[in-house]
């Protein structure tokens, strides 16, 4: 069984503004003024959650770009 990767789609608010989303989500996690504010929080976001691919959307609803990110290594490396 293959694990599904979680995704953040950065997307065009009809009333304004750019939201994240999650997948089948019926409401937007977080709305931003701009797209710039929407994408650094959803990178945030991914990194946070670990193997979480973000998903920029352009005006006309294309994707224009996507990343994968990782969780962030701990500052501390345990040898074991």
């Amino acid at each position: 069984m293959s694990k599904t990767k979680n995704q953040i789609h950065v997307v065009k608010n009809p009333n304004g503004g750019w939201c994240n989303k999650k997948p089948h989500a019926s409401r937007s996690s977080s709305c931003h003024e701009t797209q710039q504010s929407a994408i650094n929080h959803a990178i945030r976001q991914a990194k946070a959650q670990g193997d979480t691919e973000v998903i920029i959307h352009a005006k006309n609803g294309k994707i224009r770009a996507s990343n994968t990110y990782n969780r962030r290594d701990d500052s501390i490396t345990i040898r074991g």
